[in-house]
């Protein structure tokens, strides 16, 4: 079995496992993978976070916009969206000319107890908010209509391994078809 050149789009919530199983899958496939927010930080040379501060929120989706057009255009990649990459229709069509959407899904006590580790800690200021666990029941409450039109893979209670043989066999069948 061999997969086609057609790449993954993996989107969701934060603390869903999108880098984790988007780099074994890009391992497994011999593909390369991207992070969009990596990207976008690289190229700019400062974070997610200063460029909010510093340009505003209109000037990251702008830059998530031209990222999405740049990478729709390649083939043969693993792509981990930023958590609300593809609830812009735009760029929800340009990275599905030539890729899979899944978006990866847990339970909201697995992504509190996921984020609340300390490598994720720092990164996340949601998580210094005086609520994180509201504040992510809400933000997932707002999010669950549009994640719900791409196809879903729970992760909650599974091991990486376990996700990334799940998403290998329904990319490979749909590509081997």
């Amino acid at each position: 079995m061999t997969a086609s050149s057609h790449n993954i789009v993996l989107t969701g919530f934060m603390g869903t496992g999108k880098s984790t199983i988007g780099r074994m899958l890009a391992k497994r496939l011999q593909y390369q993978f991207v992070d969009t927010d990596h990207l976008i930080e690289s190229r700019q040379n400062r974070t997610v976070a200063q460029i909010f501060e510093q340009s505003g929120e209109a000037a990251f989706r702008a830059l998530e916009k031209a990222t999405a057009a740049e990478l729709a255009g390649q083939e043969r990649l693993v792509i981990s969206t930023g958590g609300k990459m593809l609830l812009d229709p735009d760029n929800q069509l340009e990275l599905s000319r030539n890729g899979r959407i899944f978006c990866l899904v847990a339970d909201p006590e697995e992504i509190i107890r996921r984020l609340s580790q300390s490598h994720a800690r720092n990164k996340r200021p949601l998580l210094s908010s005086p609520d994180p666990e509201r504040a992510i029941r809400e933000l997932l409450q707002q999010r669950a209509e549009a994640y719900r039109q791409f196809e879903q893979i729970d992760t909650t209670g599974k091991s990486p391994n376990q996700i990334c043989r799940h998403l290998l066999e329904l990319y490979l069948r749909n590509e081997v078809k």
